[in-house]
């Protein structure tokens, strides 16, 4: 059985029917996972078909985009990209390259229109997993801090529409990554103490990572965080 399968869907900027390809779900299956949820694949990563790109006029998005556009949004877009856009199809098997340049379009395409910030932020952290896979380091890390700061937008505008424990434990989780610690502990520590939180995964893997990180920050004999000082681990 071929891993992949073609799905017809209908772009939301030119309204062009085009195909495009994902990965079988008996496939999806990780084999390991990073603590910011950046999954491993034996074989084919279903990360790289969430894109969906429009071989017509280049636009792109995932299913968490905005089902529809309003035409201020089309015709900003048209002006900026699809004028300009050569057909290039998308829709078949995608390399590590071709999946970073289908996730560029789809931030692309966001800004344009203003999207969520939710949705943006998947999109950048999608983007520096991508480097992840490469071993390239240092725009793992642009792209992670720009992730970081679309998800504390995400939190200050949708805190109520949201899963509010995964949202806190990513920025937290975030923020170590970046060596922003006194930050990390803050974000870790709302997940930890906060009672109106009941989901036992995030507050489990919070306090995990708040003792990586006061273990990290004793081994260099760093200064630890008020908080971590206060409470403790």
């Amino acid at each position: 059985m071929e891993p992949l399968y073609q799905t017809k869907v209908a772009c939301v900027c030119c309204e062009a029917e085009f195909v495009t390809s994902r990965v079988r779900p008996s496939l999806k299956r990780a084999i390991r996972s990073d603590t910011d949820f950046c999954s491993y694949f034996q074989s084919v990563n279903p990360d790289y078909y969430v894109v969906r790109v429009c071989p017509y006029c280049g636009f792109a998005s995932t299913e968490n985009s905005s089902p529809r556009l309003v035409e201020w949004q089309r015709s900003a877009y048209l002006e900026r990209v699809g004028k300009q856009w050569r057909m290039h199809d998308y829709g078949g098997e995608r390399s590590g390259e071709d999946a970073l340049a289908c996730y560029k379009l789809a931030l692309l395409s966001g800004q344009i229109i203003k999207e969520k910030d939710r949705v943006v932020a998947g999109i950048l952290h999608h983007i520096a997993w991508l480097y992840r896979y490469e071993g390239n380091a240092e725009q793992e890390r642009r792209f992670l801090q720009y992730a970081l700061e679309a998800y504390v937008k995400t939190y200050q505008s949708e805190r109520e529409l949201m899963n509010n424990a995964r949202l806190l434990f990513l920025i937290g989780e975030l923020n170590r990554r970046l060596g922003q610690y006194h930050e990390a502990v803050r974000w870790f520590g709302r997940v930890i103490h906060d009672k109106s939180i009941m989901d036992a995964a995030m507050i489990r893997a919070s306090r995990e990572a708040w003792q990586a990180v006061r273990d990290e920050m004793s081994g260099r004999g760093a200064e630890l965080p008020e908080e971590m000082q206060r409470i403790g681990s």
